[in-house]
């Protein structure tokens, strides 16, 4: 069967993109810390959203570029994109985040929580904030990768500004991770877990959410 070879290959692209995401974002964070603030934070949001538009256009007609546990539940919540390969997928992008987590504790050792996320408000203030960030970007994922009125070829420009918008205003509050696996894979290498259920609940709740307002918006039956 050519179906298993398939979905090895799609998992093998969540992987290079996911692993790519969290090794250029985070690492940028641990340069950062590690240079004395020669990259700041402007130029960290500007890594994190420049990668995921490369990342788009270099995977994207392989597996949908996901890079995002949060994405790939809202994807299959809203029927667009099938239930069983939801756990494949999860196991490529967890596991990327762990690796690209690893290899920069290699290269750098424990520097600044290998980029982990953490509030630096309160925890609630970090919870609506992740859950809004999300909501917005699986509001405009959708809207480019569902909608054939979107223009295709610059989805990959508006999810990646859309990124780096967030992570922008967002970062210096609750790291705007908007991610799951980008925020566990630095947290479990790094051994840093405070606050860590906020990145487990928030995303995936706002990218939910985002992408059944969009459906509703568009007139999905």
């Amino acid at each position: 069967m050519t179906e298993p070879r398939a979905l090895l290959r799609r998992c093998g692209a969540e992987f290079v993109g996911t692993f790519a995401l969290v090794f250029a974002g985070a690492g940028a964070i641990v340069i950062n810390a590690q240079q004395s603030n020669v990259i700041t934070h402007i130029g960290i949001s500007a890594t994190f959203g420049l990668v995921i538009m490369v990342m788009i256009y270099a995977v994207g007609h392989i597996s949908g570029a996901h890079f995002n546990p949060a994405v790939t539940l809202a994807f299959a919540s809203t029927r667009h994109f099938p239930a069983r390969e939801v756990v494949p997928y999860w196991i490529a992008q967890f596991g990327a985040a762990i690796a690209a987590a690893a290899v920069l504790r290699m290269m750098f050792g424990n520097v600044a929580e290998l980029g982990s996320t953490q509030p630096s408000g309160s925890m609630l203030q970090s919870f609506w904030l992740e859950l809004i960030l999300t909501f917005g970007l699986m509001f405009v994922i959708v809207s480019v990768a569902t909608d054939a009125r979107a223009v295709g070829q610059a989805a990959a420009i508006a999810i990646g500004g859309t990124v780096g918008l967030a992570a922008m205003f967002g970062g210096p509050i609750s790291g705007a991770s908007m991610n799951t696996a980008r925020s566990f894979g630095p947290a479990l290498i790094s051994g840093e877990f405070n606050a860590l259920w906020i990145y487990f609940l928030a995303p995936p709740i706002g990218a939910v959410l985002g992408a059944l307002t969009y459906g509703a918006i568009r007139g999905e039956s």
